[in-house]
C-alpha cells in the first residue's frame, strides 16, 4: 500500500468537522414527523466508517425486508431480533423471552413486556405478526427459511405455524432479515425502518451515510450516544486516513496492510474468529469449469496457507469447509484438496489439457484453458485472493482473467459471463449448519449461482429439515459438505478474523462471531 502523507489532507482542506467529535449546535431530520428538530447543548457524538454499508453488498438502506438490508439495520443499532446470540454462538430470548414448541409445526413465542418501537407504538404479538408477515411476503430467503403457514398473536405472544418441520426456526429468527420492525409506520422512500434498538434512524443517503440519534425510550438500557454517523467509505486507504486523522472514531472492513499503524495505545483493535468465508462457486454451466478435471485443479492449485499469511498478515485461517474449526461441524471434520501445484498439472494432463504451443496456458480440443474469475472489490480480501489464484493457477497452465467489479451482482446472473464467482459469506450466522446449503447449494437456493446440483446432496437437504437433534444435524452437515468437496463443487479458502479499530476513549465497540451486533447501548466514548 502507498503511504500517504496527511498533510496533504490538510492541504486539500478535507476537515469534516461536522461529523468529528464532540460538538454545539446540529440539526436532525426526523422521517416520521417529516421537518427538522433543533437541538442545542453538548452532545456526544460518534462517527463510525464502514467499508461494506452499499448496494454492492445488498445493503442499500436499513430495511430487513429489502435484500441484506437487515444486516444494516441490525448493526447499526436500529432493529433487533426475538433470538440473538451470545459471544459462543448460543441462542438466547432477545425482543423475546421465552419459547414452547407444541409439535414439530407449532411455536409459541412469549414476547417481552414494555417494548417500544421508536415510532412510539408497543411491540405486542400483532405488531410482530404484521412484520413476520410482510418479511415472508417480499423476502425470498427467509419466506424458504421459515416456510410459515400461519401467525395468529394475542397481547405478548405470538403462535408460528410451519408447514413443514423447521428445526432451525428460533435460529432463523435471531438472522438479519428479522429484525421486528413497526410495518404500521412503514418505510420511508430513502429506506428507514421504526426498529426497537438503542439508536433511531434520522437520515439515509444511499452508498453515502447513515445518521442516528440516540433512543430516549430504549427498553434494555440507557444509550451513551446522542448522535452516531455511519459512512460508507468503501477505499481502505481513504478508512485508514480517517481513522488516523480523526475524522472518524472506528473503522470496520480496514485493510490489513493498515493494522501495524494502529498497533499503539492510541488505538484499540477487537477481533475475533467468524464464520464468513472467501469461497469460490463453479459454474457448472461453464465449459471450462463443468470439467470435473478442471474443478479439481483449481482446488489444488489455491495456496490457502499462502494466502491468509503473505496477503492477509495473519489476520483469518486457511479453510477446508464451509465452517470454522471452533464448529462442531466444520475444519477437520471434512476433507478436501490440499495445494499440490504439481499434482494439478498431472490432473490437467491426464485430462486432455497440454500446452501445444509453449504459451504457458493449455489447451484442449481447440478450447485455450481460460479461467473467467468474477468477485467485487468492496471485501478487500478478495481482490487479493483474486492476485494470489491468478499467479498461483497461472503456474499450472490457467490464463486467469479478473473481473473484479461492484456490478458483480447484475454479472453472476448470467451463467455465460464467468467460470467462477468468488465471493464472501457468514455461512452459519444462526449458529446452524441448514442456513449455507439452502443459501448456496440445493436446486430451490435463491444464490445457486454455478446451478450445481446432486441428488445425494438434495437427499441429505431433506433429511436436516426433518432433524431436530443438533448432534444429528451436525453429523449430516459435515455428509453434506464432503459431498460439495468430493465434487469440487465449491472452493473455500480462508475464514475470516473479523476486526473492528477505535480510538483511543472509545468503549463497548466489540467484535461478535456472527458479524451482527456492531453499534450496542454498551457504546461509548470519552
Amino acid at each position: 500500500m502507498k503511504k500517504r502523507v496527511f498533510s496533504i489532507l490538510l492541504a486539500l482542506g478535507l476537515a469534516v468537522t461536522a461529523l468529528a467529535g464532540c460538538g454545539g449546535e446540529q440539526e436532525a431530520q426526523d422521517p416520521a414527523a417529516g421537518q427538522v428538530q433543533e437541538t442545542s447543548g453538548e452532545k456526544k457524538t460518534f462517527v463510525f466508517g464502514d467499508t461494506t454499508f452499499n448496494a454492492e453488498n445488498g445493503i442499500a438502506d436499513i430495511n430487513p425486508h429489502n435484500n441484506s438490508g437487515g444486516w444494516a439495520c441490525i448493526r447499526y443499532g436500529v432493529g433487533e431480533t426475538l433470538f440473538r446470540f451470545t459471544d459462543s454462538m448460543e441462542l438466547e430470548p432477545w425482543l423475546a423471552k421465552g419459547y414452547e414448541r407444541v409439535d414439530d409445526l407449532t411455536w409459541v413465542i412469549t414476547l417481552q413486556d414494555g417494548v417500544t418501537f421508536t415510532s412510539g407504538r408497543a411491540m405486542d404479538g400483532e405488531a410482530v405478526k404484521e412484520c413476520l408477515e410482510a418479511l415472508v411476503d417480499t423476502h425470498v430467503r427467509a419466506a424458504g427459511d421459515l416456510h410459515i403457514a400461519g401467525i395468529t398473536a394475542q397481547d405478548q405472544t405470538v403462535t408460528i405455524k410451519t408447514q413443514v418441520p423447521v428445526p432451525a426456526l428460533l435460529n432463523f429468527l435471531a438472522d438479519p432479515y428479522a429484525c421486528i420492525v413497526d410495518m404500521q409506520a412503514g418505510v420511508t422512500q430513502e429506506g428507514i425502518v421504526s426498529g426497537t434498538g438503542p439508536y433511531r434512524a434520522v437520515s439515509l443517503v444511499p452508498d453515502t451515510s447513515l445518521g442516528l440519534v440516540k433512543n430516549e425510550d430504549y427498553w434494555n438500557g440507557n444509550p451513551k450516544i446522542d448522535e452516531i454517523t455511519v459512512r460508507t467509505i468503501s477505499d481502505g486507504d481513504t478508512l485508514t486516513m480517517a481513522l488516523q486523522s480523526g475524522e472518524i472514531d472506528a473503522a470496520y472492513g480496514m485493510p490489513y496492510a493498515s493494522y501495524p499503524l494502529f498497533e499503539n495505545d492510541g488505538y484499540t483493535i477487537s477481533g475475533c474468529a467468524t464464520s464468513r468465508v472467501f469461497f469460490g462457486a463453479m459454474n457448472f454451466e461453464s465449459e471450462i469449469t463443468s470439467d470435473p478435471a478442471v474443478r479439481k485443479a483449481i482446488a489444488m492449485g489455491i495456496d490457502k496457507e499462502g494466502f491468509v499469511e503473505t496477503l492477509l498478515g495473519g489476520n483469518g485461517y486457511p479453510a477446508v469447509g464451509a465452517f470454522p474449526d471452533n464448529f462442531s461441524f466444520g475444519g477437520d471434520a471434512v476433507s478436501a484438496q490440499t495445494y499440490d501445484p504439481e499434482g494439478a498439472k498431472q490432473v490437467l494432463e491426464d485430462a486432455g489439457w497440454v500446452d501445444t504451443d509453449g504459451d504457458g496456458v493449455r489447451e484442449k480440443d481447440g478450447t485455450s484453458l481460460v479461467l473467467r474469475w468474477l468477485t467485487y472489490p468492496s471485501r478487500q480480501e478478495l481482490p487479493l485472493l483474486a492476485e494470489a489464484a491468478q499467479s498461483s493457477l497461472g503456474e499450472i497452465g490457467f490464463q486467469v482473467e479478473v473481473n473484479c467489479t461492484a456490478d458483480h451482482n447484475s454479472i453472476r446472473v448470467d451463467s455465460g459471463a464467468w467460470d467462477i464467482y468468488v465471493s464472501a459469506m457468514v455461512t452459519a450466522p444462526t449458529g446452524d449448519p441448514e442456513y449455507f446449503f439452502n443459501y448456496h447449494c440445493l436446486d430451490a437456493s435463491s444464490n445457486n449461482d454455478g446451478h450445481y446440483h446432486s441428488d445425494r446432496l438434495e437427499e441429505l437437504a431433506a433429511q436436516m429439515a426433518q432433524t431436530f437433534d443438533p448432534e444429528q444435524r451436525a453429523q449430516l452437515a459435515i455428509q453434506m459438505q464432503q459431498t460439495l468437496l468430493d465434487d469440487n463443487a465449491y472452493v473455500f479458502c480462508s475464514h475470516l478474523r473479523m476486526s473492528m479499530i477505535s480510538r483511543a476513549g472509545v468503549t463497548g465497540l466489540t467484535a461478535h462471531p456472527c458479524d451482527y451486533y456492531e453499534i450496542t447501548v454498551d457504546l461509548d466514548i470519552a
